[in-house]
């Protein structure tokens, strides 16, 4: 007989049975096995929240499956993810398979390698019921508030919403965001810049008026400007006032958590959270490596703790040593703190194995997972490496009464920087690069201009910005990020633009009932409050019940005070109306939301029934018909391109159109993007021209 070992997934079951080998079998429980029902709210309020919880749908065959092997098995092994969800899911099999909770039979592993193994199965413990408490507290709250709140939400706007927890502080994040942008007043300033040169020999350096030997000077319009240009240049005579030179140390970023893997990868990859996420998962599993099998690539990839071990610092600092020298490596161990709220079971986010650098295992990795590997492991190995140097050279030039600053920095030691440098959410103003300036240096005045600018709004969320919203305001947990954002693009509260997140209607109106009516739900502050309170059912300070009572009790009277204010109203949610004439009444069409996405419609329903599929146009044109490319939806939501003469032409691609020509046959070229790259090809008939792509630059 051998020990039956559970785990969540088939990838990551048929890595551990490498490493375990004969008198174990591992079986996948394919996620959760036990959950509320979805047709009620199963929850017992009355009796202290009681969950009522049934097998999942489809998974008759795999529990049947499960408690035979188990019966046939010299014992049970619950080895699933090492978090919360991880350890309810052990406990809900233990449950299930009749297993004893006081046995050590709980493992888990930190990585998916012979070694993390090997040490994860040498230390059983018992389920952590602290843990799974703390994951039933946090699903029967959200359940309780969804399934409140959401019927609510259909009565007085429209059937299908939704409300949580954690979404709907995050949706009003980026309403209030939308608000500022809106309220925004825009005020005018302008910007005088200077390029000066040292008489003789020298290299010409540009500068920016900081005001006068007295104050700073804010310039608020072009006669102020011109005023200010006449004076600079009937001075005539230049010089350098002041040089302040320094040095500058610029430590790298620490190793990955969840939420900054998610950031760096949305700023870097262009990757949504939820994309991060499944790559990350699919590296933590394990991946088919040629001779060595399914490994593990990374750790747990759903974390806070900045903690590394010192294996892990020994194999970064022996590929450092190798690859750069001593002279990369800092004189002290750099160690990073964790965040006062992190949970310290796992490290951050690591290669499993430092040795193993991204072109060692490209061949064997999809883009993303290579993509993103590559990103973990230069994090890492950043981290560990030492600080760049950098000289500084500040200079303030005098031009009569007026004071000009040029700022700029060389490169004295790369340093990490010749690895890795942390990606940012807006860019700074690069810094000039300076020649050798002495206090009195007499200089040329070889340029003066003057430029006018607008003050800018505050820039809408990207889901990097998002995600670090939520953190720094303690709303949700990093495992909940991708799902959160997820959830409210799916439900149309937010949608992209470019990059950006911005509310729809919908979710503007959403969020304004829910402010007026559940203001503490949207409360960034009670929405942290009530985080703070989950985690410390997690670390034993707090009973879960009594938690969720003191949520409980003011939230049935908010509810209870909701439905009587709002007895009988309806709130309407305002249509996007569009410049599209409808053909058969005259109307302007305006923009609906079906099962397969937007679309226009009459305004006059039920009186006009007029329906027109929502198209958005693109810089490409039809290579059969010479029509214009449009962009559309299938019916399972994925992105196509056609020709807007459709059905007349039948013209129809996957690939995405650009504005660059084909220089064969000078039609539109499409970006065919596929495992060994991108190219631009045409697709005209006949013609067959093709151009590789790297790194968004024609080869």
């Amino acid at each position: 007989m051998s020990k039956l070992v559970i785990v969540e997934s088939p990838a990551k079951a048929k890595t551990i049975q490498k490493y375990l080998g004969a008198g174990y079998e591992v079986m996948a429980s394919m996620g959760h096995i036990r959950d509320l029902p979805k047709s009620m709210l199963a929850v017992d309020v009355e009796h202290d929240f009681k969950p009522r919880y049934v097998d999942i749908a489809g998974k008759s065959a795999l529990i049947r499956q499960l408690k035979e092997r188990a019966a046939q098995s010299d014992g049970v092994i619950l080895a699933t993810d090492p978090d919360r969800e991880g350890e309810a899911i052990s406990w809900h099999l233990a449950q299930l398979l009749g297993t004893d909770l006081t046995e050590k039979n709980r493992v888990t592993f930190n990585e998916i390698t012979k070694t993390g193994v090997t040490q994860g199965m040498a230390a059983p413990r018992c389920v952590d019921m602290d843990l799974v408490n703390a994951q039933q507290a946090r699903r029967i709250l959200d359940r309780i508030v969804g399934y409140r709140i959401s019927p609510f939400l259909w009565k007085k706007i429209r059937k299908g919403l939704s409300a949580g927890r954690v979404q709907s502080a995050a949706v009003s994040i980026v309403v209030d965001r939308e608000e500022e942008i809106r309220a925004f007043v825009s005020e005018e300033y302008w910007n005088i810049d200077a390029l000066f040169s040292q008489k003789g020999p020298g290299q010409a350096f540009s500068a920016r008026l900081y005001g006068t030997e007295k104050s700073k000077l804010k310039i608020k319009n072009k006669e102020q400007a011109d005023a200010i240009l006449e004076a600079v240049r009937a001075v005539g005579a230049y010089s350098v006032a002041a040089v302040k030179r320094g040095v500058r140390k610029v430590s790298p970023a620490p190793p990955f958590i969840t939420s900054t893997m998610q950031q760096e990868a949305s700023r870097k990859l262009g990757f949504s959270s939820k994309r991060t996420m499944k790559a990350a998962q699919e590296l933590y599993e394990g991946v088919e490596l040629g001779g060595m099998g399914a490994t593990g690539l990374i750790t747990y990839m759903r974390t806070d703790s900045l903690r590394i071990s010192d294996d892990a610092r020994r194999e970064g600092n022996a590929y450092i040593r190798e690859r750069y020298g001593d002279a990369y490596l800092p004189e002290k161990a750099r160690y990073f703190k964790s965040r006062g709220s992190a949970q310290d079971a796992h490290e951050a986010i690591r290669p499993s194995d430092p040795s193993l650098s991204p072109d060692k295992v490209k061949a064997f990795l999809s883009p993303d997972q290579y993509r993103l590997y590559k990103l973990i492991w230069e994090r890492f190995i950043a981290s560990l490496m030492a600080n760049a140097i950098h000289d500084t050279c500040q200079a303030t030039i005098r031009a009569g009464e007026y004071r000009f600053k040029a700022s700029g920095y060389t490169v004295r030691f790369e340093g990490y920087t010749v690895l890795y440098v942390e990606g940012k959410d807006t860019e700074d103003e690069d810094d000039v690069t300076l020649p050798p300036l002495n206090e009195g240096d007499v200089l040329t005045l070889c340029d003066l201009q003057g430029s006018q600018h607008f003050t800018q709004p505050p820039a809408r969320y990207t889901e990097a910005t998002l995600i670090k919203a939520l953190e720094e305001n303690g709303i949700g947990r990093p495992s909940t990020y991708a799902p959160t954002i997820s959830t409210i693009l799916t439900r149309e509260y937010i949608e992209r633009d470019g990059k950006s997140l911005k509310p729809t209607s919908l979710g503007e109106v959403t969020t304004r009932v829910m402010k007026e009516q559940f203001p503490e739900i949207v409360d960034t502050e009670f929405t942290a409050t009530m985080e703070r309170g989950l985690d410390s059912v997690e670390s034993g300070d707090s009973d879960w019940v009594q938690t969720l009572r003191n949520f409980y009790d003011g939230f049935a009277e908010t509810l209870k005070r909701a439905e009587e204010s709002m007895s009988g109203e309806r709130v309407r949610v305002p249509e996007e109306e569009t410049d599209v004439t409808c053909d058969k009444c005259g109307r302007r069409m305006v923009i609906k939301s079906g099962r397969y996405g937007k679309f226009l419609a009459c305004p006059g329903y039920p009186e006009c029934k007029n329906t027109r599929p929502l198209v958005a146009a693109t810089p490409g044109v039809c290579p059969k018909c010479g029509g214009a490319i449009v962009e559309r939806k299938s019916k399972r939501n994925r992105t196509f391109f056609g020709c807007e003469n459709y059905p007349k032409c039948d013209f129809a691609t996957w690939n995405e159109p650009t504005a660059d020509t084909c220089p064969t046959c000078g039609k539109t070229l499409f970006k065919k993007s596929g495992r060994g790259g991108s190219a631009l090809v045409c697709l005209t008939d006949g013609c067959g021209y093709e151009q590789t792509v790297k790194k968004g630059k024609h080869k």
